[in-house]
């Protein structure tokens, strides 16, 4: 059992996810095994099975007192946020992996006794490794980051899940005509490296555990906030919508989707 130190579980941390993005790298040009999950566009394929397999006995075997939750029910049941706590989202944008064999990730996020504690997000096709947390600083790979701009919304770019802005969603819409425009692009990973360099402000999504827990660990850590679309503390056991941006951008969008009704 390894012990429990911010730069060890970092260092644990950076190592898997190297492991996984070469392997990643080679499962893009293999045949892929793909199924649905809740609908055609929720896809699953054999490699984020495997892939999730290899990153929870890798857990298992160096913190086998930590719980886990994970995207492919290869974790555990986890009730409580209480010890160590591992975040596992083995391929983020399998839609991108499977389509178009680019823009996908792969996230690890720790949290202990319910607070941030590392987190790590590989851009597989890129081999960019974004890792750190709270109080230790925020690195690609070897490189501490400059932390992004306190920007306002008209002065960023933005990123919304395409159904919130295309059906107005909590006032979507006008979010978007108050910034610089919209981007998508389908990976929740990418799109916090994209926060963490400053390239965008604001990203609001409905977001899965697996889906936020790597990605906050990060952005709270480069003075960025991450906040429930209610302006509540996030629940890290459970799917909610979540904004996370620029603390001048995140305030500006909090009172505009308060006033959608």
């Amino acid at each position: 059992m390894m012990e429990i130190t911010t730069k060890g579980i970092d260092e644990f941390v950076v190592k898997v996810l190297s492991e996984v993005g070469r392997s990643l790298v080679i499962d893009t040009t293999k045949n892929k095994l793909v199924d649905t999950k809740k609908d055609r566009n929720d896809l699953v394929t054999n490699f984020d099975k495997s892939t999730e397999q290899f990153v929870v006995s890798m857990i298992k075997e160096a913190y086998p007192e930590a719980t886990i939750v994970s995207e492919e029910g290869f974790g555990d049941d986890v009730q409580s946020m209480d010890g160590l706590v591992f975040f596992v989202d083995p391929i983020d944008g399998t839609m991108n992996f499977v389509k178009r064999g680019d823009d996908f990730a792969s996230m690890i996020g720790v949290y202990l006794d319910g607070k941030p504690f590392i987190g790590g997000i590989i851009d597989v096709m890129r081999n960019k490794i974004f890792h750190g947390g709270p109080n230790y600083g925020i690195f690609c790979d070897n490189e501490k980051i400059n932390l992004p701009e306190n920007k306002a919304l008209i002065d960023g770019l933005i990123d919304i899940s395409a159904p919130m802005a295309l059906n107005n969603y909590l006032n979507t819409q006008e979010v978007v005509k108050n910034s610089s425009g919209l981007r998508v692009y389908g990976s929740a990973g990418i799109i916090f490296e994209h926060l963490l360099l400053g390239k965008e402000v604001m990203y609001m999504s409905y977001l899965a555990p697996w889906d936020l827990a790597a990605g906050r660990v990060l952005c709270e850590g480069a003075g960025l906030r991450v906040t429930s679309v209610d302006d509540t503390p996030v629940n890290m056991l459970k799917s909610q919508v979540v904004i996370a941006g620029t603390q001048n951008v995140v305030s500006e969008v909090l009172k505009t989707v308060k006033n959608c009704d």
